[in-house]
Protein backbone atom coordinates (compact mmCIF):
# COMPACT_ATOMS: atom_id res chain seq x y z
CA UNK A 1 0.00 0.00 0.00
CA UNK A 2 2.85 2.40 0.81
CA UNK A 3 4.53 1.74 -2.55
CA UNK A 4 1.19 2.20 -4.31
CA UNK A 5 0.67 5.56 -2.57
CA UNK A 6 4.15 6.73 -3.57
CA UNK A 7 3.57 5.71 -7.19
CA UNK A 8 0.16 7.43 -7.26
CA UNK A 9 1.63 10.56 -5.70
CA UNK A 10 4.36 10.70 -8.35
CA UNK A 11 1.77 10.17 -11.13
CA UNK A 12 -0.43 12.98 -9.82
CA UNK A 13 2.54 15.32 -9.53
CA UNK A 14 3.55 14.66 -13.11
CA UNK A 15 0.02 15.17 -14.42
CA UNK A 16 -0.27 18.38 -12.43
CA UNK A 17 2.97 19.71 -13.86
CA UNK A 18 1.76 18.88 -17.38
CA UNK A 19 -1.68 20.40 -16.54
CA UNK A 20 -3.53 17.28 -17.69
CA UNK A 21 -6.52 17.95 -15.45
CA UNK A 22 -8.98 15.73 -17.32
CA UNK A 23 -6.68 12.73 -16.90
CA UNK A 24 -6.18 13.65 -13.25
CA UNK A 25 -9.92 13.67 -12.68
CA UNK A 26 -10.37 10.33 -14.45
CA UNK A 27 -7.79 8.76 -12.12
CA UNK A 28 -9.16 10.30 -8.94
CA UNK A 29 -12.76 9.19 -9.51
CA UNK A 30 -11.60 5.56 -9.59
CA UNK A 31 -10.00 5.82 -6.13
CA UNK A 32 -11.42 5.29 -2.65
CA UNK A 33 -11.91 8.53 -0.63
CA UNK A 34 -9.49 7.39 2.11
CA UNK A 35 -6.81 6.64 -0.52
CA UNK A 36 -7.33 10.04 -2.13
CA UNK A 37 -6.98 11.71 1.29
CA UNK A 38 -3.77 9.75 1.94
CA UNK A 39 -2.27 10.86 -1.38
CA UNK A 40 -3.40 14.47 -0.82
CA UNK A 41 -1.66 14.51 2.57
CA UNK A 42 1.70 13.99 0.85
CA UNK A 43 1.28 16.80 -1.67
CA UNK A 44 2.21 20.46 -1.25
CA UNK A 45 -0.52 22.58 0.33
CA UNK A 46 -0.74 24.94 -2.65
CA UNK A 47 -1.68 22.03 -4.94
CA UNK A 48 -4.44 20.74 -2.66
CA UNK A 49 -7.30 23.17 -3.55
CA UNK A 50 -6.84 22.58 -7.28
CA UNK A 51 -6.89 18.79 -6.94
CA UNK A 52 -9.85 18.88 -4.56
CA UNK A 53 -11.91 20.94 -7.00
CA UNK A 54 -11.42 18.25 -9.66
CA UNK A 55 -13.44 15.76 -7.61
CA UNK A 56 -17.18 15.20 -8.18
CA UNK A 57 -19.38 16.63 -5.41
CA UNK A 58 -20.13 13.41 -3.50
CA UNK A 59 -16.59 12.05 -3.80
CA UNK A 60 -15.24 15.43 -2.68
CA UNK A 61 -17.38 15.34 0.48
CA UNK A 62 -16.36 11.74 1.30
CA UNK A 63 -12.70 12.63 0.75
CA UNK A 64 -13.03 15.76 2.89
CA UNK A 65 -14.20 13.63 5.85
CA UNK A 66 -11.10 11.41 5.55
CA UNK A 67 -8.61 14.29 5.46
CA UNK A 68 -6.56 15.53 8.39
CA UNK A 69 -7.91 18.60 10.25
CA UNK A 70 -5.06 20.81 8.99
CA UNK A 71 -5.90 20.01 5.36
CA UNK A 72 -9.61 20.50 6.04
CA UNK A 73 -8.95 23.92 7.57
CA UNK A 74 -6.76 24.89 4.61
CA UNK A 75 -9.51 23.98 2.15
CA UNK A 76 -12.25 25.70 4.16
CA UNK A 77 -10.28 28.94 4.25
CA UNK A 78 -9.91 28.75 0.47
CA UNK A 79 -13.54 27.81 -0.23
CA UNK A 80 -16.09 30.31 -1.43
CA UNK A 81 -19.34 30.35 0.57
CA UNK A 82 -21.10 28.31 -2.11
CA UNK A 83 -18.32 25.69 -2.18
CA UNK A 84 -18.37 25.39 1.61
CA UNK A 85 -22.16 25.03 1.58
CA UNK A 86 -21.88 22.19 -0.97
CA UNK A 87 -19.46 20.31 1.26
CA UNK A 88 -21.51 20.84 4.43
CA UNK A 89 -24.70 19.72 2.69
CA UNK A 90 -23.04 16.41 1.74
CA UNK A 91 -21.77 15.65 5.26
CA UNK A 92 -23.56 13.39 7.72
CA UNK A 93 -24.35 15.06 11.02
CA UNK A 94 -21.77 13.12 13.06
CA UNK A 95 -19.04 13.99 10.53
CA UNK A 96 -20.10 17.65 10.67
CA UNK A 97 -19.85 17.54 14.48
CA UNK A 98 -16.36 16.03 14.30
CA UNK A 99 -15.37 18.81 11.88
CA UNK A 100 -16.71 21.55 14.15
CA UNK A 101 -14.88 20.09 17.16
CA UNK A 102 -11.55 20.13 15.31
CA UNK A 103 -11.70 23.63 13.80
CA UNK A 104 -10.77 27.02 15.31
CA UNK A 105 -13.62 29.28 16.42
CA UNK A 106 -13.40 31.53 13.35
CA UNK A 107 -13.70 28.56 11.01
CA UNK A 108 -16.55 27.06 13.08
CA UNK A 109 -18.58 30.26 12.76
CA UNK A 110 -18.18 30.15 8.99
CA UNK A 111 -19.15 26.46 8.84
CA UNK A 112 -22.30 27.02 10.88
CA UNK A 113 -23.25 30.07 8.83
CA UNK A 114 -23.28 27.93 5.67
CA UNK A 115 -25.11 24.96 7.20
CA UNK A 116 -28.87 24.80 6.71
CA UNK A 117 -31.04 25.38 9.83
CA UNK A 118 -31.77 21.66 10.32
CA UNK A 119 -28.09 20.73 10.14
CA UNK A 120 -27.18 23.57 12.50
CA UNK A 121 -29.82 22.41 14.98
CA UNK A 122 -28.58 18.80 14.87
CA UNK A 123 -24.95 19.86 15.31
CA UNK A 124 -25.81 21.98 18.36
CA UNK A 125 -27.84 19.12 19.87
CA UNK A 126 -25.00 16.61 19.53
CA UNK A 127 -22.44 19.07 20.88
CA UNK A 128 -24.45 19.29 24.14
CA UNK A 129 -23.83 15.64 25.00
CA UNK A 130 -20.86 14.86 27.29
CA UNK A 131 -17.58 14.13 25.59
CA UNK A 132 -16.90 10.41 25.04
CA UNK A 133 -20.59 9.51 25.43
CA UNK A 134 -22.77 7.63 22.94
CA UNK A 135 -24.66 10.87 22.28
CA UNK A 136 -21.48 12.65 21.21
CA UNK A 137 -20.61 10.07 18.51
CA UNK A 138 -24.08 9.21 17.21
CA UNK A 139 -25.81 10.48 14.09
CA UNK A 140 -29.47 11.46 13.88
CA UNK A 141 -29.77 10.27 10.29
CA UNK A 142 -31.37 6.83 10.38
CA UNK A 143 -34.34 5.11 8.72
CA UNK A 144 -37.45 5.15 10.91
CA UNK A 145 -40.51 3.04 10.10
CA UNK A 146 -43.94 2.85 11.70
CA UNK A 147 -45.39 -0.38 13.16
CA UNK A 148 -48.42 -0.40 10.83
CA UNK A 149 -46.35 0.08 7.67
CA UNK A 150 -46.43 -2.75 5.15
CA UNK A 151 -43.31 -4.13 3.49
CA UNK A 152 -44.21 -2.28 0.30
CA UNK A 153 -44.63 1.02 2.14
CA UNK A 154 -41.39 0.49 4.05
CA UNK A 155 -39.37 -0.13 0.87
CA UNK A 156 -40.93 2.95 -0.71
CA UNK A 157 -39.96 5.05 2.31
CA UNK A 158 -36.39 3.74 2.22
CA UNK A 159 -36.11 4.58 -1.47
CA UNK A 160 -37.45 8.07 -0.85
CA UNK A 161 -35.39 8.99 2.23
CA UNK A 162 -32.50 6.53 2.29
CA UNK A 163 -30.16 8.63 0.17
CA UNK A 164 -29.73 11.05 3.09
CA UNK A 165 -29.27 8.36 5.76
CA UNK A 166 -25.94 7.07 6.99
CA UNK A 167 -27.11 3.47 6.75
CA UNK A 168 -30.25 1.82 5.36
CA UNK A 169 -29.42 -1.80 6.12
CA UNK A 170 -30.91 -1.67 9.61
CA UNK A 171 -34.21 0.17 9.99
CA UNK A 172 -35.83 1.07 13.29
CA UNK A 173 -39.53 0.78 14.06
CA UNK A 174 -40.75 3.60 16.27
CA UNK A 175 -44.15 4.49 17.68
CA UNK A 176 -44.33 8.18 18.59
CA UNK A 177 -40.50 8.14 18.59
CA UNK A 178 -40.44 5.26 21.10
CA UNK A 179 -38.23 2.42 19.88
CA UNK A 180 -40.33 -0.74 19.58
CA UNK A 181 -38.35 -2.92 17.17
CA UNK A 182 -36.07 -3.22 14.17
CA UNK A 183 -36.09 -4.80 10.74
CA UNK A 184 -33.32 -5.24 8.22
CA UNK A 185 -33.46 -4.66 4.49
CA UNK A 186 -32.88 -8.39 4.14
CA UNK A 187 -36.09 -9.03 6.11
CA UNK A 188 -38.01 -6.69 3.81
CA UNK A 189 -36.66 -8.18 0.60
CA UNK A 190 -37.29 -11.76 1.69
CA UNK A 191 -40.78 -11.17 3.07
CA UNK A 192 -43.26 -13.51 1.38
CA UNK A 193 -46.05 -10.96 1.27
CA UNK A 194 -45.71 -7.25 0.55
CA UNK A 195 -48.68 -6.59 2.81
CA UNK A 196 -46.88 -7.94 5.88
CA UNK A 197 -46.62 -5.20 8.50
CA UNK A 198 -43.59 -4.15 10.46
CA UNK A 199 -45.30 -5.38 13.64
CA UNK A 200 -45.30 -8.90 12.21
CA UNK A 201 -41.79 -8.70 10.82
CA UNK A 202 -39.79 -6.75 13.39
CA UNK A 203 -37.52 -8.00 16.16
CA UNK A 204 -38.73 -6.57 19.44
CA UNK A 205 -35.87 -7.40 21.83
CA UNK A 206 -33.69 -4.57 20.55
CA UNK A 207 -30.35 -3.91 22.21
CA UNK A 208 -29.83 -0.17 22.63
CA UNK A 209 -27.68 2.27 24.59
CA UNK A 210 -28.39 5.50 26.43
CA UNK A 211 -27.15 8.84 25.19
CA UNK A 212 -24.87 8.96 28.27
CA UNK A 213 -23.37 5.48 27.84
CA UNK A 214 -19.57 5.63 27.64
CA UNK A 215 -18.30 5.39 24.07
CA UNK A 216 -15.85 2.61 24.98
CA UNK A 217 -18.75 0.47 26.21
CA UNK A 218 -20.59 1.20 22.96
CA UNK A 219 -17.58 0.08 20.90
CA UNK A 220 -17.32 -3.13 22.91
CA UNK A 221 -20.96 -3.90 22.13
CA UNK A 222 -20.18 -3.71 18.41
CA UNK A 223 -17.39 -6.20 18.92
CA UNK A 224 -19.58 -8.48 21.03
CA UNK A 225 -22.74 -8.48 18.89
CA UNK A 226 -21.29 -7.78 15.40
CA UNK A 227 -23.65 -4.85 14.86
CA UNK A 228 -23.65 -2.60 11.82
CA UNK A 229 -25.46 0.07 13.83
CA UNK A 230 -26.62 0.50 17.42
CA UNK A 231 -29.68 2.57 18.40
CA UNK A 232 -29.29 5.35 20.97
CA UNK A 233 -32.29 6.20 23.15
CA UNK A 234 -33.06 8.73 25.86
CA UNK A 235 -34.28 8.00 29.39
CA UNK A 236 -37.81 7.33 28.10
CA UNK A 237 -36.66 4.90 25.39
CA UNK A 238 -37.28 7.44 22.65
CA UNK A 239 -35.05 7.01 19.62
CA UNK A 240 -32.60 9.89 19.21
CA UNK A 241 -29.93 8.47 16.91
CA UNK A 242 -27.64 5.61 15.96
CA UNK A 243 -23.96 4.82 16.30
CA UNK A 244 -22.53 3.17 13.18
CA UNK A 245 -19.73 0.63 13.05
CA UNK A 246 -17.25 3.06 11.43
CA UNK A 247 -17.63 5.42 14.40
CA UNK A 248 -17.21 2.45 16.77
CA UNK A 249 -13.96 1.52 15.02
CA UNK A 250 -12.71 5.09 15.45
CA UNK A 251 -13.54 4.88 19.16
CA UNK A 252 -11.65 1.58 19.47
CA UNK A 253 -8.61 3.16 17.84
CA UNK A 254 -8.80 6.27 20.04
CA UNK A 255 -9.23 4.23 23.24
CA UNK A 256 -6.35 1.91 22.34
CA UNK A 257 -4.14 4.93 21.59
CA UNK A 258 -5.11 6.53 24.89
CA UNK A 259 -4.32 3.33 26.82
CA UNK A 260 -0.93 3.01 25.11
CA UNK A 261 -0.09 6.62 25.97
CA UNK A 262 -1.08 6.13 29.61
CA UNK A 263 0.87 2.88 29.83
CA UNK A 264 3.91 4.76 28.55
CA UNK A 265 3.42 7.50 31.18
CA UNK A 266 2.21 10.13 28.71
CA UNK A 267 -0.85 12.32 29.18
CA UNK A 268 -3.24 11.39 26.33
CA UNK A 269 -3.75 13.84 23.47
CA UNK A 270 -6.33 14.06 20.69
CA UNK A 271 -3.71 15.37 18.28
CA UNK A 272 -1.56 13.15 16.07
CA UNK A 273 2.19 13.15 16.64
CA UNK A 274 2.92 15.31 13.58
CA UNK A 275 0.29 17.87 14.61
CA UNK A 276 1.80 18.33 18.07
CA UNK A 277 4.45 20.99 18.60
CA UNK A 278 7.60 20.34 20.59
CA UNK A 279 6.09 22.21 23.53
CA UNK A 280 2.85 20.18 23.27
CA UNK A 281 4.84 16.95 23.55
CA UNK A 282 6.84 18.40 26.45
CA UNK A 283 3.64 19.25 28.37
CA UNK A 284 2.24 15.75 27.85
CA UNK A 285 5.39 13.95 28.99
CA UNK A 286 6.96 16.06 31.72
CA UNK A 287 4.37 15.60 34.54
CA UNK A 288 4.75 11.81 34.60
CA UNK A 289 8.52 12.03 34.13
CA UNK A 290 8.73 14.36 37.13
CA UNK A 291 6.54 12.09 39.25
CA UNK A 292 8.47 8.96 38.31
CA UNK A 293 11.79 10.72 38.89
CA UNK A 294 10.73 11.75 42.38
CA UNK A 295 9.30 8.31 43.17
CA UNK A 296 12.54 6.70 41.96
CA UNK A 297 14.41 8.52 44.73
CA UNK A 298 13.17 5.76 47.05
CA UNK A 299 15.50 3.41 45.16
CA UNK A 300 18.39 5.74 45.91
CA UNK A 301 17.44 5.91 49.58
CA UNK A 302 17.46 2.12 49.82
CA UNK A 303 20.92 1.92 48.24
CA UNK A 304 22.17 4.63 50.60
CA UNK A 305 20.74 2.77 53.58
CA UNK A 306 22.70 -0.37 52.65
CA UNK A 307 25.81 1.56 51.62
CA UNK A 308 27.90 -0.12 54.32
CA UNK A 309 26.98 -3.61 53.07
CA UNK A 310 27.72 -2.63 49.48
CA UNK A 311 31.07 -1.31 50.56
CA UNK A 312 31.87 -4.63 52.23
CA UNK A 313 30.97 -6.61 49.07
CA UNK A 314 31.25 -4.45 45.94
CA UNK A 315 30.39 -7.42 43.72
CA UNK A 316 26.77 -7.25 44.89
CA UNK A 317 26.26 -3.99 42.95
CA UNK A 318 27.00 -5.77 39.65
CA UNK A 319 23.76 -7.78 39.90
CA UNK A 320 21.43 -4.92 40.89
CA UNK A 321 20.53 -3.80 37.32
CA UNK A 322 19.67 -7.36 36.31
CA UNK A 323 17.46 -7.91 39.36
CA UNK A 324 15.67 -4.57 38.96
CA UNK A 325 15.10 -5.01 35.22
CA UNK A 326 13.80 -8.55 35.66
CA UNK A 327 11.44 -7.45 38.41
CA UNK A 328 10.17 -4.55 36.29
CA UNK A 329 9.66 -6.76 33.26
CA UNK A 330 7.82 -9.38 35.31
CA UNK A 331 5.50 -6.77 36.81
CA UNK A 332 4.86 -5.21 33.40
CA UNK A 333 3.92 -8.56 31.88
CA UNK A 334 1.33 -9.16 34.56
CA UNK A 335 -0.05 -5.60 34.52
CA UNK A 336 -0.45 -5.42 30.74
CA UNK A 337 -2.30 -8.75 30.70
CA UNK A 338 -4.65 -7.68 33.49
CA UNK A 339 -5.24 -4.20 32.04
CA UNK A 340 -6.22 -5.75 28.72
CA UNK A 341 -8.57 -8.16 30.48
CA UNK A 342 -10.19 -5.30 32.38
CA UNK A 343 -10.63 -3.18 29.26
CA UNK A 344 -12.36 -6.08 27.47
CA UNK A 345 -14.57 -6.83 30.49
CA UNK A 346 -13.03 -10.30 30.77
CA UNK A 347 -12.05 -9.52 34.37
CA UNK A 348 -13.51 -7.58 37.27
CA UNK A 349 -12.58 -7.04 40.91
CA UNK A 350 -14.43 -10.18 42.03
CA UNK A 351 -11.81 -12.20 40.10
CA UNK A 352 -8.95 -10.79 42.21
CA UNK A 353 -8.30 -13.96 44.23
CA UNK A 354 -8.30 -16.16 41.11
CA UNK A 355 -6.00 -13.75 39.28
CA UNK A 356 -3.52 -13.56 42.18
CA UNK A 357 -3.47 -17.35 42.59
CA UNK A 358 -2.82 -17.85 38.89
CA UNK A 359 -0.05 -15.22 38.83
CA UNK A 360 1.56 -16.80 41.91
CA UNK A 361 1.76 -20.15 40.12
CA UNK A 362 3.15 -18.49 37.01
CA UNK A 363 5.67 -16.56 39.12
CA UNK A 364 6.87 -19.70 40.92
CA UNK A 365 7.52 -21.51 37.64
CA UNK A 366 9.13 -18.47 35.98
CA UNK A 367 11.15 -17.63 39.10
CA UNK A 368 12.52 -21.14 39.54
CA UNK A 369 13.48 -21.44 35.86
CA UNK A 370 15.22 -18.05 35.87
CA UNK A 371 16.94 -18.72 39.20
CA UNK A 372 18.49 -21.95 37.94
CA UNK A 373 19.73 -20.24 34.77
CA UNK A 374 20.98 -17.24 36.75
CA UNK A 375 22.86 -19.41 39.27
CA UNK A 376 24.50 -21.34 36.44
CA UNK A 377 25.44 -18.16 34.59
CA UNK A 378 27.05 -16.58 37.66
CA UNK A 379 29.04 -19.71 38.55
CA UNK A 380 30.14 -20.38 34.96
CA UNK A 381 30.85 -16.90 33.68
CA UNK A 382 31.36 -14.56 36.64
CA UNK A 383 33.08 -17.08 38.90
CA UNK A 384 34.84 -19.61 36.65
CA UNK A 385 35.65 -17.63 33.49
CA UNK A 386 35.89 -13.98 34.58
CA UNK A 387 37.07 -14.66 38.13
CA UNK A 388 35.09 -11.66 39.42
CA UNK A 389 36.37 -10.71 42.86
CA UNK A 390 34.07 -11.74 45.70
CA UNK A 391 31.68 -13.85 43.58
CA UNK A 392 31.21 -17.20 45.30
CA UNK A 393 28.59 -19.91 45.17
CA UNK A 394 26.94 -18.25 48.18
CA UNK A 395 26.69 -14.92 46.33
CA UNK A 396 25.23 -16.77 43.35
CA UNK A 397 22.70 -18.36 45.69
CA UNK A 398 21.73 -14.94 47.10
CA UNK A 399 21.18 -13.51 43.61
CA UNK A 400 19.24 -16.56 42.42
CA UNK A 401 17.04 -16.60 45.51
CA UNK A 402 16.41 -12.85 45.23
CA UNK A 403 15.45 -13.32 41.60
CA UNK A 404 12.82 -15.92 42.47
CA UNK A 405 11.34 -13.80 45.27
CA UNK A 406 11.28 -10.55 43.26
CA UNK A 407 9.58 -12.22 40.31
CA UNK A 408 6.88 -13.44 42.70
CA UNK A 409 6.44 -10.01 44.28
CA UNK A 410 6.48 -8.24 40.91
CA UNK A 411 3.79 -10.54 39.46
CA UNK A 412 1.55 -9.97 42.49
CA UNK A 413 2.04 -6.19 42.38
CA UNK A 414 1.56 -6.14 38.61
CA UNK A 415 -1.76 -7.97 38.72
CA UNK A 416 -3.29 -6.35 41.82
CA UNK A 417 -2.58 -2.65 41.30
CA UNK A 418 -4.57 -2.33 38.02
CA UNK A 419 -7.51 -4.19 39.59
CA UNK A 420 -7.51 -1.95 42.67
CA UNK A 421 -7.25 1.12 40.42
CA UNK A 422 -10.23 -0.07 38.39
CA UNK A 423 -12.16 -0.76 41.59
CA UNK A 424 -11.52 2.79 42.82
CA UNK A 425 -12.68 4.30 39.52
CA UNK A 426 -9.26 5.11 38.06
CA UNK A 427 -8.06 4.07 34.62
CA UNK A 428 -6.07 0.84 35.20
CA UNK A 429 -3.72 1.81 32.36
CA UNK A 430 -2.21 4.39 34.72
CA UNK A 431 -0.80 1.48 36.75
CA UNK A 432 1.17 0.17 33.79
CA UNK A 433 4.85 -0.29 33.11
CA UNK A 434 6.56 2.90 34.40
CA UNK A 435 4.64 3.11 37.67
CA UNK A 436 4.86 -0.59 38.50
CA UNK A 437 8.52 -0.72 37.46
CA UNK A 438 9.34 2.03 39.94
CA UNK A 439 7.57 0.18 42.75
CA UNK A 440 9.09 -3.23 42.09
CA UNK A 441 12.57 -1.73 41.63
CA UNK A 442 12.46 -0.51 45.21
CA UNK A 443 11.00 -3.79 46.48
CA UNK A 444 13.59 -5.88 44.63
CA UNK A 445 16.44 -3.94 46.24
CA UNK A 446 14.90 -4.37 49.69
CA UNK A 447 14.62 -8.12 49.13
CA UNK A 448 18.13 -8.33 47.68
CA UNK A 449 19.90 -6.61 50.55
CA UNK A 450 17.90 -8.36 53.25
CA UNK A 451 18.61 -11.81 51.77
CA UNK A 452 22.28 -10.85 51.34
CA UNK A 453 22.54 -9.71 54.95
CA UNK A 454 20.90 -12.91 56.14
CA UNK A 455 23.06 -15.35 54.10
CA UNK A 456 26.46 -13.67 53.68
CA UNK A 457 28.68 -13.76 56.81
CA UNK A 458 30.67 -10.72 55.60
CA UNK A 459 27.59 -8.46 55.94
CA UNK A 460 26.52 -9.49 59.45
Amino acid sequence: MANHAVTMEATLRKLLEEKKYATLRDILITMNPSDIAAVFSELEEERLPLLYRLLPKELAADTFVEMEPEAQELLIRGFSDSELKEVIDELYVDDAVDLVEEMPATVVRRILSQADPEMRKNINELLRYPENSAGSIMTTEYVSLRPKMTVEEAITRIRRTGVDKETIYTCYVTDERTLVGLVTVKDLLLAEDDSTTMEELMVTNVISVSTLTDQEEVAQMFSKYNFLALPVVDAENRMVGIVTFDDAMDVMEDEATEDIQKMAAIIPSDKTYMRMTTFDIFKKRIPWLMLLMISATFTGLIISYFEKQLGAMICLSAFMPMLMDTAGNSGSQASVTIIRGLSLDELDFSDLAKVVWKEIRVAVICGLAMSVVCFGKIMLIDHALMHTHGVTWLVAMVVALTLAVTVLIAKIVGCTLPMFADRLGFDPAVMASPFITTIVDALSLMVYFNIACALLPQLR
